[in-house]
């Protein structure tokens, strides 16, 4: 009997030896965490390509152990790839809409699929920017502001760019369309509008000037060196802002919450300005 108490006693303290070890290795591991490679994707309106890339090589600097993978696209598309079960950490869109889509604490009159993929109290407005009208270099049409266009739109001697329904510079044309009484489907039928995709299809349409003008964010005229003739008015087409937030499904939460932090630092905010970029309102 002796025996086999002093072999049950050996046992437990062995036992408690090993979960000891154990949980010392496990809060070992997290702590070394911090200091692995970490991976984050970050799906971003199109027309932020410039500067986030530009930020990303600054952000080598403050986390040199995160990598920033970008997915830029329309934030229409974005929003569905996000819902469709794509890999992202921070969803950065170019209007409220498609982040409301996506936000369980958005009005239900927005998200009607009931969804619930951000983190809503990592959600914050970042950037504001401006619609604008953008005609080539030589101007053949003489455009030189929306009264004009809507004159030539009028008329039908002119061909303009814009994006696609589900793109929000495309929906901001739409709203800007409609001040003006203009009908979008009667003059696509006219052969007077052309689509794009994203702001970037529609940008690179006026800059080849097989366009007669474009609606396209300031920031994308002056990354593409292209001539602003005129700026929609919040009356036309409302405010342009930029929400940015950490999605609930996120592998690097606290990571992902600490990029979205540095965004709005005066050091990269220094960058969004470079190109036209405000901070929001």
């Amino acid at each position: 009997m002796k025996k086999f108490l002093a072999g049950l006693l050996a046992a437990c303290m062995a036992f408690s030896l090993t979960a000891c070890s154990t949980s010392g290795g496990a809060n070992a591991s997290a702590g070394a965490d911090s200091g692995e490679a970490t991976e984050l994707v970050v799906f971003a309106a199109a027309s932020l390509t410039e500067t986030l890339e530009q930020i990303a090589e600054d952000y080598k600097e403050v986390a040199p152990d995160v990598t920033l993978t970008f997915n830029f696209d329309s934030s229409g598309t974005l929003k569905t790839q996000i819902q469709e079960g794509a890999d992202c950490d921070v969803f950065i869109s170019a209007a409220q809409k498609q982040m409301d889509q996506l936000d369980a604490a958005a009005d239900a009159s927005v998200n009607t699929e009931g969804l619930d993929f951000v983190q809503s109290d990592s959600r914050l407005n970042l950037l504001e920017n401006k619609v604008t009208l953008a005609v080539p270099n030589d101007n053949p049409k003489g455009i030189d502001s929306f009264d004009s266009l809507a004159k030539h739109l009028q008329a039908g001697d002119i061909l303009l760019a814009m994006g696609n329904s589900d793109v929000p510079v495309g929906q901001y044309t739409q709203k800007i369309l409609a001040f003006y009484g203009l009908d979008e489907t009667a003059l696509a039928s006219a052969g007077c509008i052309t689509y794009g995709s994203n702001v970037k299809e529609v940008t690179t349409q006026v800059r080849e000037g097989s366009v007669d003008a474009g609606v396209i964010y300031a920031t994308d005229a002056f990354s593409a060196g292209l001539t602003v003739v005129d700026e929609a008015t919040a009356d036309m087409c409302g405010q342009v802002i930029y929400p940015a937030a950490v999605l609930k499904t996120s592998a690097h939460p606290e990571a992902a919450q600490a990029f979205l932090n540095y965004l709005s630092t005066d050091e990269a905010m220094a960058v969004f300005a470079s190109v036209g970029f405000s901070p929001a309102a």
